[in-house]
């Protein structure tokens, strides 16, 4: 079943609020005015008859080497009807997140004016959690099935980490997210202070197009996990540079120190406190001082190299 229906993506794709001290902010008024094509019920009330024209509309979401029977089974299946029963429950209608999206949209465009305005398409995707949504050059996806809540019975088989950010308000981080990677050149060095500078980059760029999003959302943190990397900033610091790990490219910091998980490994006492993605926490950390330093523009900053910030940064954490 979660093969069929991430089909409907692979087709495509194949073809607290506080105001950042490191960002200068612009008054940018909303300049778009986004229409969201439900695609998710437009599906789950597709018939045989109607089926064609819907394929018509959207031929991206449907490849052509699969025969309709299988996109009438999926229609069919239980558990894609009681999925889209509790996306309906949740989003009946727009208004949780289309404001926020036109904000963060008319912000790209002003930021970045070669954007085009995108096509935003929701969908039900069988609770894919590594492919909630997608920002390419002119589309939006977004699977509405993984913003229901932590709490969502759906949700159950998975780590208490990833429950976190399968609620709502993660869907414009998780967008800039997506965004930011067409955007941001990943570095040659690939050293950890390369890696959590690179990282550092995409959570400002949420800095500016998201800004009035709390700075724990934007990197899918909870209020106490913002807490301990606040209060414990030094200590993690130090032990990266008395470690000697910061230049080291070994690919096992990349996965002590960024990828997600329930806590960071530094083997000590702090571990079973501290989150996951500490180092991009601190790479965020990082490129703000950078900002604060420098005279450059967003452009300069996405294409300035790991080291050449981290040298002109000034950082100092915070005792």
């Amino acid at each position: 079943m979660k093969k069929l229906i991430f089909l409907l993506i692979s087709g495509c794709f194949f073809l607290q609020c506080k105001k950042n001290d490191a960002v200068e902010m612009v008054d940018v008024k909303k300049s778009v005015d986004l229409n969201i094509e439900r695609f998710d019920k437009l599906y789950a009330a597709a018939t045989p008859k109607t089926l064609p024209d819907l394929k018509n509309q959207y031929p991206f979401l449907f490849p052509t080497q699969f025969p309709d029977s299988i996109w009438y089974a999926k229609i069919s299946d239980p558990i894609f009807k009681e999925l889209n029963t509790e996306v309906e429950k949740q989003f009946p209608d727009n208004k949780k997140f289309e404001e926020g999206l036109e904000m963060m949209v008319s912000r790209i465009k002003h930021y970045f004016p070669e954007e085009k305005n995108p096509r935003v398409i929701t969908l039900v995707n069988e609770v894919l959690i590594d492919k909630k949504a997608f920002y390419t050059n002119d589309l939006i996806l977004i699977s509405l099935d993984t913003y229901l809540g932590k709490n969502h019975k759906f949700y159950e088989p998975f780590a208490e980490y990833q429950k976190a950010n399968l609620e709502t308000h993660q869907m414009l981080p998780d967008l800039v997210t997506n965004f930011a990677f067409r955007k941001i050149v990943p570095s040659q060095d690939k050293t950890l202070i390369s890696e959590m500078i690179y990282f550092g980059k995409l959570h400002y760029l949420k800095d500016v197009l998201i800004p009035e999003t709390p700075n724990y959302q934007k990197i899918g943190y909870t209020e106490m996990q913002e807490k301990f990397c606040i209060e414990n900033e030094s200590q993690m610091w130090s032990y990266l540079v008395n470690e000697k790990l910061l230049y080291d490219n070994n690919i096992k910091n990349y996965q002590r120190f960024i990828e997600d998980g329930p806590f960071t490994k530094f083997y000590l006492d702090i571990d079973k406190e501290s989150p996951g993605r500490v180092g991009q926490w601190l790479g965020w950390q990082i490129v703000k001082s950078y900002m604060e330093n420098n005279d450059v523009t967003l452009e300069q900053l996405l294409k300035t190299e790991p080291t050449v910030i981290f040298n002109k940064s000034g950082y100092k954490p915070k005792k």
